[in-house]
């Protein structure tokens, strides 16, 4: 325990990090079929495990009055939260690990989420040969970001920027799909086509079923982000759209169930249908530790400064950002703007008046005073604020961003 860091706001982003790679790992392997993908899932909860032990220690040694123990309470609710979507981590990996099943038509609806998974071997002579990550700034460039690499026989987790890429490692990555063309041109890589469904229908009853679950993943993931915004922003609106969120999930899962029992009934291999009932469970339980984490929010529970400033400073910086009138996000679509390739943020809901739309749809029209609430890289914070009318500005003494209008130099700025 010595060895590791004590640092609490360190160990806290870490935490958040580390389950969202395993996480993104889990379904790549499902994807890809990779059982060292998914073992490597298994290494990190070792190393994820540690953490949660040293975390919860130091909250315990950390409270010295009773009036704080309430508010590291709040620290510890988190906590438990982040284990459990790293426990569900494992789960997903499992189905590779343990052979149990998935259908083709699962995989290749996969290729159709909002972020997909993506591999990309470096070949010598390419853009990104010989070069270190931060020179590309893939996540701004294609919206992509590097969740591991593999060189030879060994596994890169903790990815830095540093990292000089060398010819033969391959890259795994998350995105947006329309991301993939520009990434395998700077690998030099040849065109690729996704997945595609069997020919024969021969599973054409698990449609549904299949679709369901491909909405299941999004809505899960998008419950995290904006559980995660809620707790930075302290925002009951976000607390309560992670709730409703977890309600469709539940309802969701439960006809899901219901469609895979029908279709047992007809002549089908029962292994692939066993992977979607154990598949549909870890995601219903993401929706479920999202909903925990916003009970903090929900209740008005004293919340711990410290939470706002690690889940901050993870890999993925959260930016709430209202559109200014006359931007150039002012009337514009969203696949027209294209924020997941450049800056490389997800828009992770907009919020008009009092009501949330979340993870829109690229036909979603853009309008004065609409506030966007989006995660992406830090890299990519002054073009998205620019991107929607604003000078991105932070206040160095409490860390927090400001916003001015551009051109306006006289005006204090808002959050």
């Amino acid at each position: 325990m010595d060895d590791r860091p004590r640092n609490l706001r360190t160990m806290l982003s870490d935490a958040k990090n580390t389950s969202e790679l395993m996480v993104d790992l889990a379904y790549a392997a499902l994807y890809f079929g990779d059982p060292d993908m998914a073992e490597e899932v298994g290494e990190l909860e070792e190393q994820f495990n540690d953490l949660v032990h040293d975390m919860r220690a130091v909250c315990i040694m950390a409270v010295r009055r009773p009036d704080e123990a309430e508010a590291m309470s709040s620290v510890l609710q988190v906590i438990g939260a982040i284990e459990r979507i790293a426990n569900d981590a494992v789960d997903i990996a499992r189905i590779v690990t343990h052979n149990l099943g998935i259908p083709r038509e699962l995989v290749a609806d996969l290729s159709a989420a909002e972020e997909v998974s993506h591999r990309v071997l470096i070949r010598e002579g390419s853009h990104m040969a010989h070069r270190p990550l931060s020179a590309m700034e893939l996540p701004v460039a294609t919206g992509m970001r590097v969740m591991a690499i593999r060189r030879e026989r060994d596994w890169i987790t903790d990815v830095e920027g540093d990292e000089v890429l060398i010819p033969g490692d391959v890259l795994f990555l998350e995105g947006p799909p329309a991301g993939i063309v520009r990434l395998r041109e700077l690998a030099a890589a040849p065109y690729w086509s996704p997945p595609q469904p069997p020919e024969d229908g021969s599973l054409s009853d698990l449609d549904r079923a299949v679709d369901v679950l491909v909405e299941m993943k999004n809505i899960s993931e998008v419950a995290v982000g904006l559980a995660y915004s809620a707790l930075v922003f302290r925002d009951q609106g976000l607390a309560a759209e992670v709730r409703h969120l977890e309600d469709r999930l539940d309802d969701m899962k439960d006809r899901l169930e219901l469609w895979v029992l029908r279709a047992s009934a007809d002549n089908l291999d029962p292994a692939p249908l066993r992977g979607l009932l154990h598949l549909s469970q870890a995601a219903e339980d993401i929706g479920d530790a999202a909903q925990q984490m916003v009970r903090i929010v929900e209740e008005n529970e004293d919340i711990h400064p410290i939470l706002g400033i690690a889940l901050g400073e993870t890999d993925e910086i959260i930016m709430r950002v209202a559109v200014a009138a006359g931007s150039r996000a002012d009337g514009a679509t969203l696949g027209e703007l294209q924020l997941n390739i450049e800056p490389g943020f997800s828009v992770l809901a907009v919020r008009r008046g009092g009501r949330f739309f979340y993870r829109p749809r690229g036909s979603v029209q853009l309008l004065p005073d609409d506030e966007l609430i989006a995660s992406g890289p830090d890299e990519g914070r002054e073009m998205l604020a620019e991107l929607l009318g604003w000078r991105y500005l932070e206040d160095d003494e409490s860390g927090e961003y400001l916003f001015e209008p551009l051109g306006d130099k006289t005006s204090p700025g808002h959050r």
